[in-house]
């Protein structure tokens, strides 16, 4: 069975949040248990981020200032473009597909870059490595504070998202405060996550599984999905692959028109298309209230799963021509 899930284009952490999600329809949390889930995500969302902080090495982001051009470039794609496209997007979405769906649309393209999938994408095309940990790594630092910022100032407005006072004190204690804990005991607890990688792992995507299924839960108290229909999410499953598809193409063409190497261009393809799920479903649960935080985050999931298998399979193409062209001994351009 685990071979076979191996060889599944589908991300075995999205199924997990998939089945949690189904658990969720047929069994919510309810009553008392619901309340105690309530406070074990609160612990759960700030263990998360003190694992984040101290998983991430500010060194990283300060030595690669050096290629501030790639880094830039990659920065921009994912807090400047997308964040314009969202809301470019918002007029047409929300006749289409519902004003809440259209504004997780607008909230998947505010989160950060994905870390890990980012740089295999570009280890496998035989793109720059380094520069993409560096890019990936900084995306990640950056997010825990514009992220919410940007939320802030692009959707306090917006019908059934609610910024107040204590919504910013949430996000100060619950995200940014473990985040520096955990930058903060990074060098006490470096060596522990690195012997323990494995079921550290676990321990955080186990936790943002939680996460899904509490948020879930409570749209299905609310009536999620008597206002969800199948074909809202065939088509945002549509949109997503349409967004995934743009972002691509963008990000493999200006690299190119603005003369950067191939392997850079690699780097800044998969690394500015990218938005992480790991970052953005803990996000949403601090950020929005619990009755609509499930059908926010939808699109996010989806879009998730739509990158991972059409990135998948362009690393893939990549590599076999940078293959290809080693054994011929000519260069790639």
């Amino acid at each position: 069975m685990r071979g076979l899930l191996s060889r599944s284009p589908v991300d075995g952490f999205v199924l997990s949040i998939l089945a949690a999600v189904v658990v969720a329809a047929f069994f919510p949390a309810r009553g008392t248990v619901a309340d105690v889930l309530d406070w074990v995500v609160v612990v759960a969302i700030g263990f998360l981020f003190f694992l984040y902080g101290a998983r991430l090495h500010p060194r990283q982001a300060l030595e690669g200032l050096t290629h501030w051009r790639l880094h830039l470039l990659i920065l921009a794609f994912t807090f400047v473009v997308f964040p314009l496209v969202g809301l470019a997007l918002q007029p047409v979405l929300r006749p289409l597909i519902g004003h809440d769906l259209a504004i997780g649309v607008l909230y998947l393209c505010l989160v950060p870059s994905t870390v890990q999938s980012s740089i295999a994408f570009t280890s496998i095309a035989r793109g720059n490595v380094p520069g993409a940990i560096v890019s990936a790594s900084a995306s990640n630092l950056l997010g825990v504070v514009l992220t919410p910022l940007m939320v802030v100032l692009l959707m306090s407005n917006t019908n059934g998202v609610h910024i107040t006072g204590s919504s910013i004190l949430k996000i100060l204690l619950e995200i940014l405060v473990p985040f520096i804990v955990g930058q903060l005991c990074r060098p006490l607890v470096e060596g522990f996550f690195q012997r323990f990688a494995e079921p550290t792992k676990l321990v955080d995507r186990g936790s943002i599984v939680l996460v899904v299924y509490v948020a879930f839960s409570e749209g299905v108290r609310n009536g999620i999905w008597s206002i969800v229909d199948a074909w809202q999410v065939i088509a945002m499953t549509v949109i997503a692959t349409l967004l995934v598809v743009v972002m691509l193409w963008l990000t493999g063409w200006l690299p190119r028109r603005l003369g950067f190497a191939r392997e850079d261009a690699i780097a800044i393809q998969f690394c500015g298309t990218k938005k992480s799920l790991a970052t953005g479903l803990p996000m949403a649960t601090v950020l929005f209230s619990g009755s609509v935080v499930g059908l926010i985050v939808l699109p996010l999931m989806i879009f998730h799963q739509v990158q991972l298998i059409i990135c998948s399979w362009l690393a893939s193409r990549y590599g076999r021509e940078a293959d290809a062209a080693a054994a011929a001994g000519e260069p790639l351009r």
